[in-house]
C-alpha cells in the first residue's frame, strides 16, 4: 500500500501539533518518525492509521490501480503501541485465536507458532493480566507483525523490552516485515536503525 499526505496538519484546541506535512510512504519501505517528546510522533502515526482525525490537508491510501476509502483502511493495517490495551481476561492462546478470527495471520504461521516465536510458550494458557510489562509488549508486537496486512505501524516498539526482547523484535522485523510498508514512531535508534528513511517532526512545526 502507498500512503500520501498532502499539507496535513493536526491541532489540539488552538495549538498546532504539526502542519504542512507532505509525505509519500511507499509500499515495502521502512520509515521512522522521530522527534523530541511531545513533538507529535505518536499523533502523526495515529493520523496515518486513521484512528485520529486531522484538521487540514488530505491523506490518500492506494494499492496499484485502486484507491482505498479512508473508512476501510483499518482492514489493511496493524498497529502496536504501549498505550493500547489487551484483553487481559483472556489467556494468550485465547487472545491470539480471537484475533486470528477477526483479522487473520500471515499465511506462514499459526497461533501456536507465533507463541513459540515470541518465546511465550510457557505462558500460552495464562491470563494476560498476569504477564509482566515486557511479556505484554511482546504480545502487542506479535499481534501487529503477524497480522495479514500490508501496513505495520509501531509506536515505541521496544518499550518495556529487555535486551533479549529487543533482539527478538529486530529479528521479527527482519524476517516478517520485508514486503510490507513499516512505519515506526520512536526516539530510540535501536528501534529504527534498519529503516530506509527518517522523518523528523521538527520539519513540520
Amino acid at each position: 500500500m502507498k500512503i500520501e499526505l498532502t499539507n496535513v496538519g493536526k491541532r489540539y484546541n488552538r495549538e498546532w501539533i504539526f502542519r504542512n506535512c507532505n509525505l509519500t510512504l511507499d509500499a515495502s519501505k521502512r520509515y521512522a518518525i522521530t522527534g523530541p517528546n511531545g513533538s507529535g510522533k505518536s499523533t502523526l502515526l495515529q493520523v496515518i492509521a486513521g484512528s485520529t482525525l486531522y484538521n487540514e490537508g488530505s491523506i490518500t491510501y492506494s494499492i496499484p490501480g485502486k484507491e482505498i476509502a479512508a473508512d476501510h483502511v483499518y482492514k489493511n493495517l496493524s498497529f502496536s503501541a504501549p498505550y493500547l490495551d489487551l484483553i487481559e481476561e483472556m489467556t494468550l492462546s485465547e487472545f491470539f485465536n480471537f484475533h486470528n478470527k477477526m483479522k487473520g495471520w500471515i499465511s506462514i504461521v499459526d497461533t501456536k507458532q507465533i507463541i513459540l516465536l515470541l518465546r511465550l510458550e510457557k505462558s500460552a494458557h495464562k491470563q494476560i493480566r498476569d504477564f509482566s510489562s515486557g511479556m505484554k509488549q511482546r504480545v502487542k508486537l506479535g499481534q501487529a507483525i503477524f497480522t495479514n496486512v500490508q501496513v505495520v505501524l509501531l509506536d515505541e516498539p521496544a518499550t518495556n523490552l529487555d535486551e533479549e526482547g529487543v533482539r527478538l523484535y529486530n529479528s521479527l522485523i527482519e524476517k516478517y516485515c520485508k514486503e510490507r510498508l513499516l512505519i515506526i514512531s520512536s526516539n530510540d535508534k535501536k528501534e529504527y536503525a534498519f529503516c530506509d528513511e527518517v522523518i523528523s517532526m521538527m520539519d513540520y512545526k
